[in-house]
């Protein structure tokens, strides 16, 4: 993989895997709406559930820089992400997401993506420009999302994400979620598919860095993070993408991939540098 810019090699020995109602909650406090890893909010926007981890109320800011975290499925973020999403608060970056099912980058996702912004960003004083966070399908949510919000969008981050939906969860299973029949949604597979919207991204010099293993099976590298990556290099702009790969490593808990420094110090410093553009 020659072509990939800025590539970081980790080595590590293999790891076996494995409308709005607003309530404040306690970490792990249970709530019907969302179950906290770490103090914050959990509340309804049009009626799915979402959530903000707040910095301690001496780090907060005007407008407040943040993270969008996806995917906001039961459970997530969960207990392996603890320690990053602490350094995120720590730093005064807010982390916010909201459960668009299992949309898979397709229109009703995007179109929940919208109001938490809205949300945030008109009633709640969040920046105008936020850092995404994708980890695994979260990455077809944020990217679905950003090329169709590029001035919204500060920086993209990403933990063994999913680009392309033809490798997960396939076209079977990603059809319903565009309205499409799997044949119908094969025939229009650059209109939809996230991966091949990258160069969006691209034209709007959005930086990213991504981590990814490259015994990944279930995300495959190649067809994901490194396919991202190579569309900034070919267009010229490939050191605005930094890959990460995780040797030995596939889709699983390895603590690397939640305590790679680089990751959090570019997901904060994207979050502030939009903050500071409005």
């Amino acid at each position: 993989m020659s072509f990939l810019p800025k590539l970081v090699i980790t080595l590590v020995a293999l790891t076996v895997v494995g409308g709005l109602t607003t309530k404040t909650v306690q970490a792990g406090e249970p709530t019907e709406i969302k179950k906290l890893i770490l103090p914050g909010e959990a509340f309804l926007v049009a009626d799915r559930p979402a959530f903000i981890l707040w910095p301690a109320e001496g780090k907060r800011q005007t407008p407040q820089p943040w993270i969008c975290y996806a995917p906001t499925l039961p459970g997530l973020p969960d207990e392996h992400e603890k320690w990053m999403h602490e350094k995120f608060l720590a730093s005064g970056v807010a982390v916010a997401g909201i459960d668009v099912g299992e949309a898979h980058g397709g229109p009703r996702g995007r179109e929940l993506f919208t109001k938490l912004y809205e949300e945030l960003t008109t009633r709640r004083q969040f920046a105008k420009k936020c850092c995404l966070l994708g980890r695994s399908r979260g990455g077809l949510w944020v990217t679905g999302w950003a090329v169709e919000n590029t001035d919204k969008v500060a920086g993209i981050a990403g933990i063994y994400p999913v680009f392309d939906f033809r490798t997960y969860p396939k076209l079977e299973q990603a059809a319903p979620a565009y309205g499409l029949t799997v044949a119908e949604l094969e025939s229009q597979i650059d209109k939809h598919n996230p991966i091949a919207r990258v160069p969006a991204l691209v034209k709007a010099k959005i930086p990213a860095l991504l981590i990814h293993g490259d015994e990944d099976v279930v995300v495959p590298l190649k067809e994901n993070s490194a396919e991202f990556a190579a569309k900034y290099q070919s267009a010229g702009v490939g050191d605005l993408v930094t890959l990460v790969v995780a040797k030995g490593q596939g889709h699983n808990y390895w603590e690397g991939f939640f305590r790679c420094q680089e990751l959090i110090d570019f997901a904060i410093e994207r979050a502030k540098v939009g903050a500071r553009t409005e």
